[in-house]
C-alpha cells in the first residue's frame, strides 16, 4: 500500500505537470494588441513658414484590436507601438520621425502616420502669417441659374511681401448674420474661388449676400468680405 508521503509526492508532481501544461497552452494566447486605426492630432493643422514661424507637434493616437487606446512613438521600424511619419510634398511641409511638422512653402501636403499596414492621414496647410487680406472684386453679381459663378481672388500681406492666398482661404456666404448653405464657394484649381448659388436660391428680384474670407493665418481683427448680388433668372 502506498504511504501518505508517496501519495503527496505523486499529487505534487501531477500538479506541477498540470501547471506546466497550462503555461505551455497559454504561450502565444496572451499576445500584444495590434493597431487597428490611427488618428493624427491636431487634425488638418496649419503651420507657418518663413522668418519667426513655429513648427507644430503632431501625435498619432492609436486604437488597438482589443479596444484599448494609446499614443504611438515616432521611430523607423513602423511596427508595434512605433509609427513612421511622412509628407506627400516635402516642398510644402516636412515632418520628422518624432512628428514635428515644419512649413516650407505655401500649399497643402498629406501627412501620413503608419504602423504596419495601418495608416492615418491628415491635410497640413503651410502658410505665412498674414497681417492684412484683400478680396477682389469687392462687389460682384451673378444670375442664379445653378451654374453661374462669381469669381474672387484673395491676397495677403506677409513678412515676405504680398502673396496670393486664394487656394488657402475659405469663403462663406452670409446673409443677415447667418451662414447661407445655398451658395458654395470652392477653389477652381487655377486662381479663383468660385461662388456658385444653387438653382432657385433667388426666385424673384435679387438678394445681397456677404462673402466672408476665413484664413487660419490671419492675425488682423477686421472682417474681410465682399458683396455678392444674386439675381433671379
Amino acid at each position: 500500500m502506498s504511504s501518505p508521503r508517496y501519495k503527496l509526492r505523486i499529487a505534487g508532481a501531477i500538479a506541477a505537470l498540470a501547471m506546466l501544461a497550462l503555461a505551455a497552452s497559454c504561450t502565444g494566447f496572451f499576445q500584444n494588441p495590434t493597431v487597428s486605426s490611427i488618428t493624427i492630432d491636431p487634425p488638418n493643422p496649419t503651420v507657418g513658414f518663413g522668418p519667426g514661424a513655429s513648427s507644430v507637434q503632431l501625435t498619432a493616437a492609436a486604437t488597438f484590436n482589443d479596444g484599448s487606446t494609446g499614443t504611438l512613438n515616432g521611430g523607423t521600424s513602423c511596427t508595434g507601438s512605433s509609427v513612421c511619419w511622412s509628407s506627400s510634398d516635402p516642398t510644402v511641409a516636412t515632418v520628422t520621425t518624432g512628428g514635428l511638422l515644419t512649413g516650407v512653402s505655401a500649399g497643402t501636403s498629406t501627412i501620413t502616420a503608419a504602423s504596419g499596414s495601418v495608416t492615418g492621414t491628415t491635410t497640413a496647410t503651410a502658410a505665412e502669417t498674414v497681417t492684412t487680406m484683400t478680396i477682389s472684386p469687392s462687389t460682384a453679381s451673378v444670375v442664379d441659374n445653378g451654374s453661374n459663378s462669381a469669381q474672387f481672388i484673395v491676397t495677403g500681406t506677409t513678412s515676405s511681401g504680398n502673396q496670393t492666398l486664394t487656394s488657402l482661404v475659405t469663403l462663406t456666404a452670409y446673409q443677415n448674420g447667418s451662414a447661407v448653405t445655398g451658395i458654395t464657394c470652392s477653389y477652381d484649381g487655377v486662381q479663383y474661388q468660385d461662388c456658385t448659388p444653387e438653382s432657385a436660391l433667388v426666385t424673384t428680384g435679387s438678394q445681397v449676400f456677404s462673402i466672408v474670407v476665413t484664413y487660419s493665418g490671419y492675425t488682423g481683427s477686421a472682417t474681410v468680405q465682399a458683396t455678392l448680388t444674386v439675381s433671379a433668372p
